[in-house]
């Protein structure tokens, strides 16, 4: 299952590098032009000379197969407003974007099991509809107007406090987790309601089951049933729910990043976007594809740790 899942990841990233490639150089616009920018010395030989120098004159193809071959190599390109190595920007980026996408992670999961079990054990209407009210509310309710609205309360409760930009956690560990707070309940409150309803669904099908009805009829405690019997079960879908949703925080911190003013992969690209900065870009997508990638085969080896029938396959 583990080779299958590699051989699977492989074959998308490589359409992903394909189709990121095209749809990059696709964008109206020319990098040469926004690198040149208004200066009057343009002349269409110095525009030819640096097309040819960034090598952007050559097909589609040639370039395509060129980037590829130093991509296996572990060569991502050099950015074309920096000369740097574009891996080296990415880093420093994505170690923001990996820490904010991992705590709002963690909070999600630790808020929403607890959150899901206590949901699927309300029997009154009025409780059932109070918990459809609220997960409709934390669904809908957009990552960045929490944010703008936590950022507001925040300045207005707090004036002195930091509240946007970034502290980095080797130089102040505190003061890191500290800017950290707001944007990670902005990126990790919608995510909570959306896996709390899948938990409580599939725990209110489990506590249906023959074997849970067996559990009781043993004398076991309720919680002893909920716990060590229906929510092993009910956790199988609800993986497949945090996997899928923990791609789209990694999506959603590339709009928390502008609202907080972080120095994250996502504001990283967005500039790059702008600028026709091609192999930033190409990089940067293709590494946030991998570890999307990642994740979700993570995802499926740990089915087979939740359910001992997929270890026989």
């Amino acid at each position: 299952m583990i080779l299958r899942r590699c051989g699977d990841a492989l074959f998308v990233a490589f359409g992903v590098s394909v189709l990121t490639f095209l749809m990059i150089r696709l964008i109206p616009g020319d990098a040469v032009q926004v690198m040149l920018g208004a200066n009057a010395e343009v002349t269409p030989d110095r525009i030819a000379a640096l097309r040819h120098s960034l090598g952007l004159d050559r097909s589609f193809a040639a370039q395509y197969l060129d980037w590829l071959g130093r991509a296996l190599r572990g060569d991502l390109g050099t950015s074309l407003w920096t000369g740097r190595p574009v891996l080296g920007e990415i880093a420093a980026g994505a170690a923001v974007t990996a820490e904010l996408t991992v705590l709002a992670l963690l909070v999600a999961l630790l808020l929403a099991v607890p959150a899901g079990c206590a949901l699927a054990t309300i029997r009154s209407p009025a409780g059932n509809l109070t918990v459809r009210l609220l997960s409709i509310a934390g669904i809908t309710v957009p990552s960045f107007w929490l944010g703008i609205m936590l950022l507001y309360g925040a300045t207005a409760l707090f004036p002195s406090a930091q509240v946007v930009g970034w502290i980095p956690f080797g130089a102040d560990p505190l003061g890191n987790l500290r800017v950290c707070v707001l944007p990670v309940i902005a990126l990790a409150l919608p995510v909570v309601a959306s896996l709390a309803r899948i938990l409580r669904a599939s725990l209110q099908e489990a506590l249906r089951q023959d074997y849970v009805r067996t559990a009781r009829a043993k004398g076991l405690p309720e919680l002893a049933v909920l716990m060590r019997h229906a929510l092993r079960n009910a956790l199988i879908p609800f993986a497949t729910g945090a996997g899928i949703l923990a791609g789209y925080l990694f999506g959603g911190s590339v709009v928390i990043e502008q609202v907080f003013a972080l120095p994250g992969l996502g504001r990283l690209m967005v500039g790059a976007i702008a600028e026709r900065n091609y192999p930033l870009v190409q990089a940067a997508i293709l590494l946030a594809t991998l570890a999307f990638i990642a994740v979700n085969a993570v995802v499926d080896i740990l089915y087979a740790v939740l359910d001992p029938r997929l270890r026989a396959e």
